[in-house]
């Protein structure tokens, strides 16, 4: 009988849930700088950020499951982050990416 070796993945879901719940409340402060008139586009980039963040929320679901799925989907959640905010969702893209990256090369 061979013994396969389980990783945790307790650093990526971490990191994912931090990264997400960041996202969703600074995409939620873009949508609400919307009422401001000087930025036309600021709800739509805000709404942008808020989705991809449910998508690192789904993919921190993924983790234990396919890893590889999930690191994909967070890559994707980062890059959508970043085109959805205006430097204020760095933070959140930087979590996002170290997840990613950290489930797709981690063995």
């Amino acid at each position: 009988m061979k013994r396969t070796k389980s990783i945790s993945r307790i650093f990526e879901m971490i990191l994912g849930i931090v990264g997400s719940l960041v996202g969703i409340f600074s995409g939620s402060f873009l949508i609400f700088l919307g009422s401001v008139p000087t930025n036309a586009h600021t709800p739509f980039l805000g709404l942008i950020a808020v989705v991809a963040s449910f998508l690192g929320i789904a993919s921190t679901y993924y983790v234990r499951k396919n890893a590889e799925i999930a690191g994909i989907g967070f890559i994707i959640a980062t890059m959508f982050v970043i085109l959805g905010s205006d430097y204020i969702n760095v933070i959140s893209a930087i979590f996002l990416l170290l997840a990613g990256v950290s489930s797709l090369f981690r063995k």
